[in-house]
């Protein structure tokens, strides 16, 4: 646009850049002066037209850009960060914040900055609730569709003397605050932008701002319904697991559970048996989601029930859960692994169907345990495979992992099996003391950003038994 901003008043960061003015062109032979005298006045109706409309373009144009941008955010700290972004170039403030707070009182609670350390989020909670603009937003204060405005905030009158001193520290002269509500959701929350001296955005500002917050808040309750989904499936396959693990002289035992995006099927568990024995299993449902994560529990109960009857023979166990996975769940597979664990004599007698073989972790040697080739269980009309005894020496480790631990590193399965290796053969000494240790080094190894970004989804369980 032609027309200058008034000073003190924030403009937009422009992220698509503003269309290029055009003129008449000049008629072939005409002179300059003539060609000159024909162009009409800057304040010729069809000038300011002209400037009007691609001011309404131009605007239009960073609007979409931007909401194309918030729309290709997948998870809610990702939308709420964008957010942050878009409406920082917008407004023409450096910095902000956002404040998740559903109406509903559901949860999740949760405050995102820009440019704001989280001390500094701190600081700013410590203000009372109802002298903050964002927080009159939060306590249910009716505020206008273009939100609530400070531009002085320094020597504003009657400012609460926290917020001015919070202000003054963190350096923030002026903030603006747009209500997060959406149709059939209700309120969501606020975000504010914090200026470095006193400002204010004008009326073309706060308009895009207040459409750009409408569009935002609708993705939001999307990914909220998302978030919260998540995590009640991941919670329920918490409780379908063990709340913790049994003490039984002569080992020590730890588990790890990291739960996919979606919700998985993967499981653990250690039950104490007769004559001092453990059964332990590890396995995995196909699938995800609130199904899978019932099948799982449904599996694991019967597993254990079967491991209380006919424990000593670990190929009887996992023949029974076929058996029993082909009538109730014939639709389904799944990959498990079961062992008859004697600490007495450091032995364990395991049987796997599909799965991945153990790895031994000692002083003097990590190997992978040689198992049977065989299939998932529901795969073949009748499951049978031979039965392998690993023998262990004092303070060595037995590792059982599932499927999801070498697919979250987005390698090869042969990268995967390397470098599963290399993580066990290189816990240090004093780690290799204590399974939890183990366990921890095992998974910063393999999976340094937690498996984040490879684009898989799985369950990962790891279980360790230490012999002393």
């Amino acid at each position: 646009m032609n027309a200058p901003h008034p000073a003190k008043v924030a403009g937009i960061d422009a992220t698509v850049p503003p269309p290029a003015q055009t003129v008449t062109p000049t008629a072939v032979g005409a002179s300059p002066t003539a060609a000159a005298n024909a162009l009409p006045g800057p304040d010729a109706p069809g000038v300011l037209l002209q400037d009007r409309l691609a001011g309404w373009v131009f605007d239009l144009s960073t609007l979409h850009e931007l909401t194309e941008r918030l729309t290709r955010t997948a998870t809610l700290p990702d939308a709420l960060q964008e957010l942050l972004r878009a409406g920082s170039a917008m407004v023409g403030a450096r910095r902000g914040l956002v404040v998740l707070e559903p109406a509903d009182g559901l949860g999740p609670d949760t405050t995102v900055g820009l440019g704001l350390a989280r001390a500094d989020l701190g600081h700013i909670e410590t203000v009372p609730r109802d002298s903050l603009a964002h927080g009159r937003i939060l306590e249910g204060l009716p505020v206008s569709g273009n939100g609530i405005a400070e531009p002085d905030l320094l020597s504003g009158e009657g400012l609460d003397p926290r917020h001015r001193e919070v202000a003054a520290r963190l350096g923030y002269a002026a903030s603006y605050a747009l209500p997060l509500t959406a149709d059939g959701a209700g309120r969501l929350g606020a975000a504010v932008w914090l200026y470095d001296e006193p400002a204010e955005p004008d009326k073309r500002q706060r308009e895009l701002a207040g459409l750009y917050a409408r569009h935002a808040a609708e993705h939001l309750a999307r990914l909220l319904e998302l978030e919260r989904a998540r995590t009640a499936v991941a919670t329920m396959a918490e409780e379908l697991l063990p709340t913790r693990l049994p003490r039984v002289p002569g080992v020590r035992l730890a588990a790890r559970h990291l739960t996919g995006p979606h919700g998985g099927g993967d499981w653990y568990d250690a039950l104490p048996l007769p004559d001092a024995a453990l059964g332990l299993s590890v396995g995995s449902v196909t699938g995800s989601g609130p199904s899978a994560v019932a099948a799982m529990g449904r599996l694991r109960a019967s597993l254990r029930a079967y491991a209380v009857m006919e424990g000593e023979d670990p190929v009887a166990v996992l023949s029974d859960l076929e058996l029993l996975l082909r009538l109730t769940e014939p639709a389904r597979s799944a990959t498990a692994l079961f062992g008859y664990c004697e600490p007495a004599l450091r032995r364990i007698t395991l049987a796997g169907a599909g799965h991945r073989p153990p790895l031994l972790i000692g002083g003097n040697r990590t190997q992978y345990v040689e198992t049977s080739v065989s299939a998932p269980l529901g795969m073949l009309a009748c499951w049978e495979a031979p039965s392998v005894e690993v023998d262990a020496a004092s303070g060595e480790t037995v590792l059982l992992y599932t499927e999801g631990l070498l697919h979250r590193t987005g390698d090869p399965a042969d990268r995967a099996f390397a470098r599963l290796h290399a993580a066990a053969a290189s816990v240090p000494r004093a780690a290799r003391e204590d399974p939890d240790a183990v366990l921890d080094h095992v998974l910063r190894t393999v999976l340094p950003d937690g498996g984040a970004g490879t684009g898989v989804t799985e369950d990962v369980v790891l279980l360790a038994v230490r012999f002393d």
